[in-house]
């Protein structure tokens, strides 16, 4: 054992040790080969080192580089030094976090973390904090103990009962909604087309002012950080109304919530504070490995009713049981990651690594902007959209640039337009990798528009 993990570590290293200088996207050919993975089952055993070997030497090349400085697609974060290492001794580990008895140090790692978040976010200091997959899973959390604790008001006992002849439930969102919460609602019963739509600005943020009528079994679900152009909902202006119906706010804040630890950012998160719910992922701006997310609910209590199982063949410490505030039950210990990550960085490096990304941001779209190319949403964080002409320009500009390999940026539609979107939240990426990226981008989108280098 120790020596096939001394060899994993090893190719391990020598991946990262290129993986900024390589192509960005694997080459044609690279993933062709990755048929040789396949075939019929085998029949009998293969040696663990060749095992891994052939993991390495046929998946590595096929690898997408988003663990290098120059990938800026989907607001993918690379893993920090610290928080790989902590991933790798929590592999060895191999503890299941479901409950303290299987493993003490997950629950006491989740709870200290869980302390060190709600701080460093500005939520209260008592809020129920589920580890789980990521916002689609934190989301799903989230609403089910808004879920809880709307029914729990009209006497019905949703975990108890189901939806079945529940009294009726409103959910509002703005137009500009993520799927992934979206999602989170079909799974939860409530529905995709039943929400009522609030129109956003040109910005994507929701008009406060067209809010409909909210009362207590109204869930209104707004964003921080919304996934094109990185803009902020009035969270003020709707939480005062949400507040004085008794309606529940929950905040999709899949990567944007990170803006409160940054000083510069922090006041996007004005408002915020006064909800009732919270997602967010880690393996997007804290830099952790795939997967890992946050849920936090104000009342502690409304989470564990949503998410709380019991067995009598189980035992309790009696002290918080990680798997009261997650939908899984076995899981692994994630909550090592985050540890890791938040020690690692303290409060001054993590506010230094977003305000970092947020300037380089700001970096790509002076520079696109300078070279006569539209930036149509204000870059008040990490996100920028830039606009190569007509739809068929810019839906070459972003093939072409993927396929060449210096950088890598994702397609979206913005307000009827084709636009490129990058995302700036890799612990490794420098102004250089910023200048060296927006140099190709520029020397592929002036050819496609027929422009001087």
């Amino acid at each position: 054992m120790g020596e096939l993990l001394k060899d994993a570590a090893e190719r391990a290293a020598r991946y990262l040790s290129s993986v900024s200088e390589r192509g960005v996207a694997p080459r044609p050919e690279d993933v062709a080969r990755l048929s040789g993975l396949g075939g019929p089952m085998p029949d009998g055993p293969m040696e663990p080192a060749h095992v891994l070997a052939m993991l390495d030497e046929i998946g590595s090349p096929a690898t997408v580089a988003s663990a290098g400085p120059r990938y800026f697609g989907f607001v993918i974060g690379g893993s920090l030094p610290a928080t790989l290492a902590a991933n790798w001794l929590a592999g060895a580990w191999d503890q299941d976090a479901a409950l303290g008895v299987m493993s003490p140090l997950a629950a006491a790692v989740e709870e200290i973390a869980r302390v060190w978040l709600c701080e460093l976010l500005g939520l209260p200091a008592s809020c129920g904090v589920g580890f789980v997959t990521g916002a689609t899973m934190a989301n799903f959390a989230c609403l089910a103990a808004a879920r809880h604790a709307l029914l729990s008001r009209a006497a019905w006992n949703v975990e108890e009962d189901g939806l079945f002849g529940a009294p009726p439930l409103t959910v509002v969102v703005g137009d500009e909604v993520h799927v992934s919460l979206l999602k989170a609602l079909s799974m939860l019963g409530l529905g995709r087309s039943r929400v009522v739509r609030v129109p956003a600005d040109a910005q994507g943020r929701m008009r406060a002012g067209a809010l409909p009528a909210l009362d207590e079994r109204t869930i209104v679900c707004i964003q921080a950080g919304n996934v094109n152009t990185g803009a902020f909902d009035p969270a003020e202006d709707i939480c005062s109304r949400a507040q004085a119906a008794g309606a529940w706010v929950h905040v999709d804040g899949a990567f944007g919530l990170w803006a409160a630890v940054a000083p510069e950012r922090a006041q996007l998160m004005n408002g915020f504070a006064r909800a009732d719910s919270w997602a967010t992922d880690c393996h997007k701006w804290l830099n952790v490995p795939y997967d890992s997310g946050l849920a936090f609910v104000r009342d502690a209590e409304q989470l564990r009713s949503a998410m709380a199982v019991s067995a009598a063949y189980l035992q309790s410490t009696g002290a918080r049981e990680p798997w009261h505030y997650t939908p899984e039950s076995s899981r692994r210990a994630r909550g090592v990651e985050v540890w890791a990550a938040l020690r690692s960085l303290g409060k001054r490096g993590l506010a230094e690594m977003i305000e970092g990304h947020c300037r380089m941001a700001s970096r790509f779209a002076e520079i696109l902007r300078g070279a006569g190319y539209a930036v149509p949403n204000d870059v008040v964080l990490n996100q920028v959209l830039v606009l190569f002409g007509g739809r068929e320009a810019a839906k070459r500009v972003i093939q072409e640039v993927q396929n060449e390999g210096t950088c890598w940026c994702g397609g979206t539609e913005w307000h009827g337009q084709a636009a490129m979107r990058i995302s700036v939240s890799n612990w490794s990426t420098t102004p250089e990798d910023v200048d060296r990226s927006a140099a190709a981008i520029l020397r592929i989108a002036n050819r496609v528009n027929g422009r001087g280098a």
